[in-house]
């Protein structure tokens, strides 16, 4: 729904905000909360890091870190300053597809900080000191994370999966891409994924909608861009095969298991009987049949869980497991085995319905703070669920069927077409990824 004007709402309960399309296509929605004398301000622009150039990995998330480093008429010390005295907080995040920039501030001082918001998105000065002291910052992060099995075998296990695939490349970069970054790079990142069609505002808290409204097309109505381009994420390609690597890091005592598959996008018309089938699986840590066999009945696993991220492409689900060097086969070869059972016998009702009522349960928990309904409405805004999407989640999820999430598993859990890669005191005579020590 495309609105201009004064604003329009989906009917019915539920968070029910505004929603307003500016002239110069800034998408904004607003939703009152007179709990607490606070505001959440959310601007979120399509600068991630699936839009890095060839290359260039990374230059997103060193975007990311200098964007609020100084704009073109306010040095960083004065946005600290401003912050600090306003007791106000505000952060840029970046991913595969989008970079926020998230602020909370008191009521009354929700004019000034959305007006910095406004100029840190539209104006960022990129100064050459800052972008020097972020990417030695990034680059310090990316080798604090290169002796961390966790991240080295979600990063093995994301390059065997997606291959050629940009899914395949990591959001941070790597320290060879990031140190090649300079300014200009992080200039056209911004006027790439900052433009007024490809950015989205989010306003929740204390304030009153129409003035919250006025307020965004105040500091951002003028603002002009060029034609943006069309976000059109290819289809990763079919793994047929089981794969298997290592990252060898004989100097820690313990050893992670990234298991899984190429999953769905966002926009797949079964995610929600997916995500209840992918909670039944072990979604959350020492819940459904990994945590109850891997770690509570044997014993084997420090935590097991299983996740799915879909987006605009189609993202991973990932079985991760943290476990001794002694217990990396059999951990495997148990997720082998309740998949394997699943396939063949299915989840049982029990299973469902309780994943089901674990989900619907957990729905206002998500929704408890100014800020989560904020990145509540940003995601049903970015993946186009309607603004009523909080009402109607709960009945997609209570209308999933047993039949469904059975057939979701045989969809997409197959262990012959398994992707597996382990980092740490562990060495596997199959295909290997070197790692230094």
């Amino acid at each position: 729904m495309t609105t201009t004007g004064t604003g329009s709402r989906e009917p019915g309960a539920g968070l029910n905000p505004l929603r307003q399309v500016l002239p110069n296509g800034v998408t904004v929605i607003v939703k009152a909360n007179h709990t607490t004398p606070a505001v959440s301000i959310l601007v979120s622009g399509r600068a991630g890091g699936y839009s890095d150039p060839p290359g260039k990995d990374g230059a997103a998330a060193l975007c990311a870190r200098v964007l609020d480093r100084g704009t073109v008429s306010r040095p960083a010390a004065a946005i600290a300053d401003d912050l600090d005295g306003r007791g106000a907080s505000l952060s840029v995040s970046t991913g595969r597809h989008q970079t926020a920039i998230g602020a909370t501030c008191l009521a009354d001082d929700f004019a000034a900080v959305l007006a910095l918001a406004a100029d840190i998105a539209r104006h960022p000065a990129f100064p050459e000191n800052e972008v020097a002291t972020r990417r030695a910052d990034l680059i310090t992060s990316i080798r604090q994370e290169q002796d961390d099995p966790a991240a080295m075998a979600v990063d093995a296990f994301m390059r065997a999966l997606y291959g050629s695939h940009p899914y395949a490349r990591k959001v941070r970069g790597t320290v060879e891409t990031v140190e090649a970054l300079n300014r200009q790079d992080l200039v056209r990142c911004h006027q790439k994924g900052f433009q007024p069609s490809l950015t989205t505002i989010v306003i929740v808290g204390d304030v009153e909608e129409q003035a919250a409204m006025a307020a965004v097309a105040g500091a951002f109505g003028d603002w002009k861009g060029g034609e943006p381009e069309t976000l059109a994420v290819a289809d990763a390609s079919v793994v047929s095969k089981r794969q298997f690597v290592t990252v060898p890091m004989m100097n820690k005592s313990q050893a992670d298991v990234a298991y899984g598959f190429i999953g769905t996008r966002r926009s797949d018309p079964d995610h929600v009987p997916l995500s209840v089938m992918n909670n039944a699986l072990g979604q959350y840590a020492i819940g459904g049949r990994l945590g109850d066999s891997i770690r509570e009945r044997q014993g084997m696993a420090y935590y097991v869980y299983s996740s799915m991220d879909p987006g605009f492409g189609q993202g991973p689900l990932l079985i991760r497991a943290g476990v001794s060097a002694d217990n990396v086969e059999r951990t495997i070869a148990s997720i082998d085995a309740e998949l394997t059972e699943i396939l063949a016998k299915g989840f049982t009702a029990k299973e469902i319905d309780e994943s089901k009522r674990y989900l619907v349960g957990s729905l206002p928990r998500q929704l408890e703070t100014n800020a989560a309904i904020a990145a509540f409405l940003l995601n049903a805004e970015m993946f186009g669920l309607g603004l009523d999407y909080d009402v109607r989640v709960r009945s997609l999820v209570e209308a999933v069927t047993l039949e469904a999430a059975n057939e979701g598993a045989r969809r997409l859990l197959d262990p012959a077409r398994a992707t597996i890669a382990v980092a740490g005191p562990y060495v596997n005579h199959e295909t290997h990824e070197g790692h230094e020590t």
